[in-house]
């Protein structure tokens, strides 16, 4: 009995024991591992969002007057003013609406909205 009681008094003191250290090469493919993932995370995320992003910009600034646009929202017109913030889109005659410029997904080729309503 003396002996099973010995047992149990020494068991929680190997519980607390200390591990080994971890040998070096862990530590560097734990970083290595980190490198990796977020080389993953900028080549597959962030860099085509602010390439995207950048392409608007410039879809943005280059609007002018008579270009066949599409919104946001998915209405065709053509644009017939140009503000800072605004455009005003023509959809059918004498039917036009201003609309913000960041609402502008695309400039068509010339001749879209003629292809369209036939």
């Amino acid at each position: 009995m003396k002996a099973l009681l010995a047992l149990f008094a020494v068991a929680p003191a190997t519980a607390f024991a200390e591990a080994a250290p971890q040998p070096a090469m862990g530590d560097a493919f734990s970083w290595v591992f980190l490198l990796g993932f977020a080389a993953i995370f900028y080549f597959m995320l962030w860099r085509p969002q602010a390439k995207r992003q950048k392409e608007h910009k410039n879809l943005i600034e280059n609007l002018d007057k008579n270009d066949e646009v599409v919104t946001a929202g998915g209405m065709l017109g053509k644009v017939t003013k140009v503000a800072d913030e605004f455009v005003v889109i023509e959809v059918a005659d004498g039917v036009q609406f201003p609309v913000q410029k960041v609402a502008v997904t695309a400039v068509l080729p010339k001749g879209t909205i003629k292809e369209v309503k036939a």
